[in-house]
C-alpha cells in the first residue's frame, strides 16, 4: 500500500504538467471554435491564384494551399466544425447510452439479453467501420457524420451504463431507500443515475477524441463537408497529393487534429485515474 501511495505521489507532478499543457491546447482550440475571427488573419474562403502553394512566411503563417487560401486561417475556422461534430456525437452517445443502459439493467431478463446481444454485435466491429457503414446508408454530409459517429459510439456507453446501474442498484444506501418506502423511480433518479452519469461522463471525456478522429476520417474520405468549407479532415484530403510539393497544406490540419485528440485523451485518462483512485 505504501509503495503504491509513493508511486502515486511521484506521478502527480507529471499529471499536473500534462493537465496544464492539455488544458492550454484545448483552450486555444475552444477559442478558435467559438471566435475564429479573433485568431484568423485572413478570410478562409478567399482565393488568390497569385499566391498558390506559398511556403509558411510572415504573411501566411502556415503557407497557402493550391487555391491561394491562407492555411492558418482555414485551420482556425476548421476548429468549429471539426470539434463540433465530435462534441455533438459524444453528447448524443452519452445521453442515449445512459438511457438505454439504465433501462436495460432494470428491464425484464429477456429484454436485457436481447439488447446486450445487439450491443455485442456492434462492439465486434471497429467504431470507424460502423460509422462508415451508417454514412453509406444515410449519405454524406456533416449532420449524417454526427449521426454515424453517435451510432458507432453508443454501444460502449450502453454497456458501461448497464454495468454501473446494476452495481449501484445493489448498494446499501439504495437498498435502505427502498426499505423505507421510497418509490422505485425516485430511488433510481436520485441515487442511481447520478453515479452512473459520473462514470459515463469520464468515458465520454476520452470518447470526444475518438469521435473527432472518426469524423475527420470520414471527411477525409469525402463523406463530410465539401469544398470550400474549412474542415480539418477535408483539408487533409485536399493536401494528400501535395506532400512532396507543399507538405504544409496537410501537415498543419493534421497537427491540429493530433493536438486536439491527444489533449482530450490526456485529460480523460487523468480523470479516469483519479476516479479509480477514489474508488480504491
Amino acid at each position: 500500500m505504501s509503495a503504491a501511495l509513493t508511486e502515486t505521489r511521484r506521478t502527480r507532478p507529471g499529471r499536473v504538467v500534462a493537465l496544464t499543457i492539455a488544458g492550454a491546447v484545448l483552450s486555444l482550440i475552444a477559442a478558435a471554435a467559438v471566435a475564429p475571427g479573433l485568431l484568423a488573419t485572413h478570410d478562409p474562403l478567399l482565393t488568390d491564384v497569385r499566391a498558390t502553394l506559398q511556403s509558411p512566411s510572415a504573411a501566411h503563417w502556415f503557407g497557402t494551399d493550391q487555391s491561394g487560401r491562407d492555411v492558418y486561417s482555414r485551420v482556425v475556422y476548421g476548429a468549429g466544425p471539426s470539434v463540433g461534430i465530435g462534441l455533438l456525437a459524444t453528447g448524443l452517445a452519452l445521453v442515449f447510452g445512459l438511457i438505454a443502459g439504465s433501462l436495460s439493467a432494470v428491464a425484464p431478463r429477456w429484454i436485457d439479453a436481447a439488447a446486450m446481444r445487439v450491443v455485442d454485435v456492434l462492439l465486434a466491429f471497429p467504431e470507424f467501420l460502423v460509422a462508415l457503414l451508417v454514412v453509406a446508408v444515410l449519405g454524406p454530409g456533416a449532420a449524417n457524420i454526427a449521426v454515424a459517429v453517435t451510432i458507432a459510439a453508443v454501444p460502449v456507453y450502453i454497456r458501461l451504463a448497464r454495468a454501473q446501474t446494476r452495481s449501484l442498484a445493489a448498494a446499501e444506501h439504495v437498498e435502505a431507500a427502498r426499505i423505507i418506502g421510497v418509490p422505485a423511480v425516485v430511488v433510481h433518479v436520485r441515487h442511481v443515475l447520478p453515479g452512473v452519469l459520473g462514470a459515463v461522463s469520464v468515458l465520454a471525456t476520452i470518447g470526444i477524441g475518438t469521435s473527432i478522429l472518426a469524423a475527420a476520417g470520414l471527411s477525409f474520405l469525402g463523406l463530410g463537408p465539401t469544398e470550400p468549407a474549412p474542415e480539418w479532415g477535408l483539408m487533409l484530403s485536399a493536401g494528400r497529393n501535395l506532400l512532396l510539393q507543399a507538405p504544409w497544406v496537410a501537415v498543419f490540419p493534421g497537427l491540429a487534429i493530433t493536438a486536439t485528440v491527444v489533449s482530450v485523451s490526456v485529460i480523460g485518462r487523468i480523470l479516469r485515474a483519479r476516479s479509480e483512485e477514489r474508488g480504491a
